[in-house]
């Protein structure tokens, strides 16, 4: 065998290895985590097994599904009250998380101007907001919309302003030597650029306005004035229903999960064919 071919042989056997290490991560990305989520939800019901704690306590695992089960018409109407919520907010957070932006790229004293409130907006808890919210706002599905658009705003606002501002000024330069208007440096230069920072702002503001909506529907339905997900949690712990407040956490944290998967397949499929983030994954 020559020198070259020798030199195959080992770059054929290095890169059988490296797609197995592949083939095995992809596999272990799934695995693992689900092996130890069963290992937990085992170790959950014996610990009330061998224990005997009572279900009013802490429920078994079946107990939490068999609930979900016999409640699932209140439970899953609330959840829809509760996505409403959240899907409104997070829309609104967008439209005028970006339109600001915009209007911040297009003017620094616009920036200077109005960021600051953005950021007392971000750094005021929500919770002592609402009072004011619900002394000024008399309808309630109003209340619990701005309590998460609030919480939901920020994060698109900063990082679309972010992307906005970090082009490469040698692009910017090239598109004036070019004659091109604000506006057309906006629409095909700028607000691309800014797609990735806007993308991930997004997929922290999903989370957020979740976040919001069950925050304020906590605040609210501590009055018996919300009808969401919180409210029941609410009510299911004065009346020390722990099986029917585990399947109400469940379906918010099922909720918050594929709401990020949902955001990150959209920024994926956005960047995948030209942003080197997407390409990497790819890779």
């Amino acid at each position: 065998m020559t020198g070259t071919e020798s030199r195959a042989v080992r770059l054929d056997a290095e890169e059988a290895r490296r797609l197995r290490q592949q083939r095995v991560e992809r596999i272990g990305r799934w695995l693992l985590p689900l092996a130890i989520m069963i290992a937990a939800i085992w170790f959950w019901d014996r610990i009330c097994v061998w224990n005997e704690i009572p279900k009013y306590i802490l429920p078994r695992p079946l107990e939490v599904l068999q609930t979900l089960h016999d409640d699932a018409g209140l439970l899953f109407t609330s959840l829809l009250f509760t996505l409403k919520i959240t899907f409104l907010s997070l829309l609104l957070a967008v439209v005028g998380g970006v339109g600001l932006s915009v209007l911040f790229a297009q003017s620094k004293w616009v920036e200077m101007s109005f960021f600051p409130f953005a950021i007392v907006l971000q750094v005021t808890p929500i919770v002592a907001i609402f009072p004011l919210i619900n002394i000024y706002v008399n309808n309630q599905t109003a209340k619990l919309l701005l309590c998460a658009w609030i919480v939901a705003f920020f994060p698109i606002l900063s990082n679309t302003t972010l992307g906005l501002n970090s082009v490469d000024r040698n692009l910017r330069d090239l598109f004036r030597l070019n004659g091109a208007s604000r506006w057309q440096e906006l629409w095909h230069l700028r607000l691309p650029a800014a797609m990735p920072y806007f993308l991930g702002g997004l997929k922290i503001a999903g989370g957020l306005s979740l976040i919001g909506a069950v925050v304020a529907e906590f605040v609210a339905g501590a009055s018996g004035q919300a009808s969401g997900l919180a409210s029941r949690i609410i009510e299911a712990g004065y009346r020390l229903n722990a099986p029917r407040l585990f399947a109400a956490l469940i379906l918010i944290s099922l909720t918050g999960i594929v709401i990020f998967l949902v955001l990150s397949l959209i920024s994926h499929l956005v960047l995948r064919r030209w942003h080197e983030s997407a390409l990497k994954q790819e890779g």
